[in-house]
């Protein structure tokens, strides 16, 4: 794809500086930068607020002139950890893109197995390949700004992306989901039997999973003041075993069990 020069953006009259972005991928599905590309009504008004310079998934041109870097995925390898670095000191701001970039995602639950090497012919077989740890981008580089989500919502980096275009503070949610799924009038999944994380997620989603049925895994991470253990509590008393609840707390990395 090769994006059309925009004529330059205003807001209240004032000409909008469009930064130079890039966006990489490390050991993750790539769902979170196809999300960018999949809402095709507002894409060229992204475009139109940023200059992207790299993004494979969606272009063929390559430039490491980027201000910006979001970063996609966990860390699992050596490599990955050089190339990480050197976009680091490349770039003025780093932001970590979704769950796997923020807390490890998915990827992470293989660290709850202790020998590494076990889980490599588990999944591997006779063909291991080099892989380590699971790490987030922050354990490994400073990250000025973290996104969540798996995947993220497009419209809550269009609306980042505005905000640093504009010179404004970028503000995260830092309540629950359970208020954004109250305010859509959702019935409370406990009440159905379906267990949910939605007391202790980082709101921000508009309560995607909810709005459909589906009880909260918790791929935003926790909110501010986040009661963990008092979670667990209710949901042992809503009758859901050990096994659910630590399935549900470890899904996404984003709070620690262990």
């Amino acid at each position: 794809m090769r994006a059309k020069k925009a004529d330059t953006k205003t807001y209240l009259g004032i000409p909008l500086y469009r930064p130079k972005v890039a966006f990489f991928e490390f050991s993750s599905c790539e769902g979170c930068q196809l999300q960018m590309v999949n809402n095709e009504n507002t894409l060229l008004d992204f475009l139109s607020l940023v200059e992207v310079v790299n993004f494979r998934e969606a272009m063929t041109e390559r430039s490491d002139a980027y201000e910006i870097a979001f970063i996609e995925g966990s860390i699992t390898r050596d490599d990955e950890v050089k190339r990480l670095k050197a976009i680091r000191k490349n770039a003025k701001v780093l932001v970590a893109l979704g769950s796997c970039a923020c807390f490890g995602g998915v990827n992470q639950l293989k660290n709850r197995f202790k020998n590494l090497e076990w889980v490599k012919k588990q999944v591997y077989g006779k063909h291991p390949i080099d892989t380590g740890a699971v790490r987030a981008v922050g354990d490994v580089v400073p990250v000025n700004l973290m996104i969540y989500g798996c995947p993220i919502k497009k419209e809550e980096v269009e609306k980042i992306v505005l905000d640093l275009a504009l010179g404004k503070s970028i503000v995260v949610p830092q309540y629950p989901v359970c208020m954004e799924c109250k305010a859509n009038e959702n019935i409370c999944l406990f009440d159905l039997g379906e267990p949910c994380l939605g007391p202790i997620t980082r709101a921000g989603c508009n309560s995607w999973c909810p709005n459909s049925g589906a009880g909260c895994w918790g791929c935003r991470g926790p909110a501010e003041d986040a009661n963990v253990e008092y979670m667990k509590k209710i949901m042992k008393e809503k009758g859901f075993s050990e096994k659910t609840i630590l399935e549900r707390l470890d899904c996404f990395g984003g709070f620690k069990t262990k």
